[in-house]
């Protein structure tokens, strides 16, 4: 944001001499809730060079081959583990009993391993060059921008979803496993908890009108550690509408949606053939 530390101080509510220890801590820093939650509201309601300053950042610091925050993930979270064809890594949700649907009905569920991330620009590249799958509509000469490598890969159509997964030796989640992964064993109605905070998710609200690298909202995230269930884009799942109908589950909402569709429990389905700038996926695998 270019501004003093007083500045920036007084715009996110701490001290002013927070400010030095979180530089001097740097990507080593692990915030509380509330700090983390001002930071990321901050963040949603910046001006959109502001905005794409800290997409190009985060980009930068990202090396696709070695990810410093996820080798984290593997070391102080023993639930997640790290896919060895795809590399990415995956969160254990428990079996048992869940709240499913806008009735909340209970459903059990046998445990699963879910991507902590949706799928990236920079997942899906690896995708198209061991396979020679067609690239997506929004990369120039066939390209990922830089700047959007930890962004979820969209343009995509249920059939390209499968091919991935396929390649991956994973699937797509079912609506089921989907909606578990995001609203945890008690049913939360978000994944943060039950309280409708539209900061914690981009979607309309936040007015950023295009899509956020897959880790910036970590205040958003599920009781089972799993990243961007409300908002950023529509995840397609394996499960259809009807029997042949061809129309299969979405989950998520996205940018271009308003936060009262971001509940993890409503439904919405497209057409498999269907592919836009707001949808991408995410998999699962056996445990």
């Amino acid at each position: 944001m270019r501004k003093k530390q007083k500045d920036f101080a007084e715009l996110v509510g701490v001290n002013p001499r927070q400010i030095p220890r979180w530089k001097r801590r740097g990507e080593t820093i692990s915030l509380g809730l509330d700090n983390q939650a001002a930071l990321d509201t901050l963040l949603s309601q910046a001006a959109p060079d502001v905005q794409q300053r800290f997409a190009e950042l985060l980009t930068e610091r990202a090396a696709v081959e070695h990810d410093e925050r996820a080798e984290e993930l593997l070391r102080d979270n023993p639930t997640t583990r790290q896919h060895p064809i795809d590399g990415k890594i995956m969160a254990r949700v428990e079996e048992g009993i869940y709240l499913s649907g806008p009735d909340d009905r209970s459903v059990w569920l046998e445990p699963f391993l879910m991507d902590v991330y949706p799928t990236t620009n920079a997942d899906y590249a690896r995708f198209v060059l061991a396979t020679d799958h067609r690239p997506p509509r929004h990369w120039p000469q066939g390209r990922v921008p830089v700047t959007l490598a930890t962004h979820p890969v969209v343009w995509v159509t249920w059939y390209d979803a499968m091919a991935y997964a396929r390649w991956a030796g994973k699937t797509l989640p079912t609506r089921q496993q989907w909606e578990k992964a995001a609203r945890g064993p008690r049913g939360r109605i978000y994944p943060w908890g039950n309280e409708p905070t539209a900061a914690k998710a981009n979607t309309a609200e936040a007015g950023i009108g295009a899509t956020t690298a897959v880790s910036r909202y970590q205040s958003g995230v599920s009781p089972f550690g799993v990243f961007d269930m409300c908002g950023n884009v529509w995840e397609w799942c394996s499960s259809e509408e009807e029997t042949g109908s061809g129309r299969y589950h979405l989950k998520g909402s996205a940018f271009t949606s308003p936060f009262e569709r971001a509940a993890p429990s409503l439904l919405n389905t497209a057409a498999a053939s269907m592919k836009d700038d707001d949808t991408g996926f995410r998999c699962i695998a056996a445990v």
